[in-house]
């Protein structure tokens, strides 16, 4: 008989020993124009992320030119006075950086991400994007086409339409948070290169901006690469814009986006709740969590493992906006797509598992489920640069000290199921929530009727 042959296996790796992790603390200061700068030293990330956020929200456009900030942000990788739009676009590749930039309520920011072997490159470019952006208009006119063509993209897809919707639903028609981040047809149409100069010298300087720089920074003089590059940019000294309070009305109610012919109904219920400052964040992020925030959670397991309505739906929540006095809102919202003949069953059993929740609250092993899933991955979300510095960034644009992203973790590691449990029921109040549906009206308007969760009203899908 042939013996069979014996084979050798290298040991078994072994787990090391667990290491403490905490999310990484800042140094701050300032530059001599005025510039703030957050920088955060992170050996081994060879790629930096610099993020830099401008004091130049949307409620501060125009009137009538809505999408302003956005073109504007686009328009930062256009050209400068040294280089076209072409050249700046090679430059970038060159050093093999990328360059974002986007505009949201809170202001408009610019995201670097290069090699540490060539960040002084990329902050010259970034510095000449802020202190000598060229505007020009064949490319001003350019981006404004781009964003006339998105529209309609936009306008088709159910989700992004249903978000419109529900902003125009909860807030008042005077304030900027009920209207397109990136404006209309009508208000994209009127911005050219003028509108968007008149608006970058109105809100763009340094004083009020805030510069992020994380990555490996060994045998970097930081300092004299700041002060070489953004410290040229130059401005105007001013003061912050004073922040609107948010106001919205979640009466609850229904609205039905009427999509002829829709095989599926996509649903965005929200309505406005506390944002960061407020004490009761962690428990309410664990209780959102228990209640939609993965696979296993209570929404996922009735509407999707026992019943089939829909893929997923999700509970979340999207901070709006704060202000530097502690006060804010964000945006408390359970979204997803059912099919159409199962839209009104979909929302009864939805609204059942709320009520439920209300009297019986969360389980202790609900609560240990979403605690681990949220702080024990901690360590693997922070594993970039980018994701390090876009959370900084966040904190400064929600006017948060720097060490609380590190501290919403240690409480939310001690928030207990029935702190979770009053958060989410008090989140998501069943007789207070807006109601977007996205589908065919005449046949889902009537079993929605039926369930009483509030007045149904119909409108075009444009």
């Amino acid at each position: 008989m042939t013996e069979l042959a014996t084979m050798d296996f290298h040991p078994q790796p072994q787990a090391g020993e667990a290491r403490p992790w905490a999310f990484p603390a800042p140094e701050r200061g300032t530059l001599d124009n005025g510039l703030t700068v957050l920088r955060c030293h992170r050996p081994g990330q060879q790629v930096v992320a610099v993020e830099v956020l401008l004091d130049a929200p949307l409620d501060a456009e125009p009137t009538g030119l809505d999408g302003v900030a956005t073109i504007m942000a686009r328009a930062f990788s256009e050209g400068t006075d040294k280089h076209s739009a072409e050249e700046f676009a090679a430059e970038l590749e060159r050093c093999g950086a990328t360059l974002d930039a986007h505009a949201d309520h809170p202001g408009v920011r610019l995201s670097l991400e290069v090699p540490a072997s060539r960040l002084a490159k990329g902050l010259g470019l970034i510095a000449d994007a802020l202190r000598a952006p060229a505007f020009a208009d064949s490319e001003v006119e350019r981006l404004v086409r781009n964003r006339l063509d998105e529209i309609p993209h936009e306008l088709a897809n159910p989700s992004r339409r249903a978000a419109k919707e529900l902003s125009k639903e909860l807030f008042p028609a005077s304030s900027r948070m009920s209207r397109p981040r990136q404006g209309t047809e009508e208000t994209v149409a009127g911005i050219d290169s003028a509108a968007v100069r008149a608006f970058y010298e109105k809100h763009v300087r340094p004083a009020t901006a805030t510069a992020v720089v994380v990555g490996d920074l060994t045998g970097v003089d930081l300092d004299a690469l700041l002060g070489d590059t953004l410290g040229s940019w130059t401005g105007s000294t001013a003061q912050p814009r004073p922040v609107p309070p948010v106001v919205a009305d979640d009466t609850g109610r229904v609205v039905i986006v009427d999509r002829p012919g829709a095989v599926q109904t996509q649903l965005l219920i929200g309505r406005v709740g506390p944002d960061r400052h407020d004490r009761v964040w962690p428990a309410q992020v664990l209780g959102t969590y228990c209640l939609g925030g993965t696979l296993t959670s209570r929404l996922d397991r009735v509407l999707r493992e026992e019943k089939g309505y829909t893929y997923g739906v999700r509970a979340f929540g999207q901070v709006l906006r704060s202000a530097p006095d502690g006060t804010g809102a964000a945006m408390l919202a359970i979204s997803g797509s059912v099919d159409t003949p199962n839209t009104g069953p979909a929302l009864e059993d939805l609204w059942t598992v709320l009520r439920t929740l209300a009297a019986e609250g969360l389980t202790d092993a609900e609560r240990d489920v979403a605690v681990q899933n949220l702080v024990g991955v901690a360590p693997l979300k922070y594993e970039t640069a980018a994701a390090v510095a876009s959370t900084l960034a966040d904190q400064v644009e929600q006017h948060l000290p720097d060490d609380y992203q590190a501290e919403l973790y240690r409480q939310l590691a001690a928030t207990g199921t029935v702190e979770a449990t009053a958060a989410v029921v008090n989140a998501f109040p069943v007789d207070r929530l807006v109601t977007v549906l996205v589908g065919d009206a005449a046949r889902i308007k009537a079993p929605v009727e039926a369930l009483g969760i509030g007045e149904v009203a119909v409108v075009a899908a444009e």
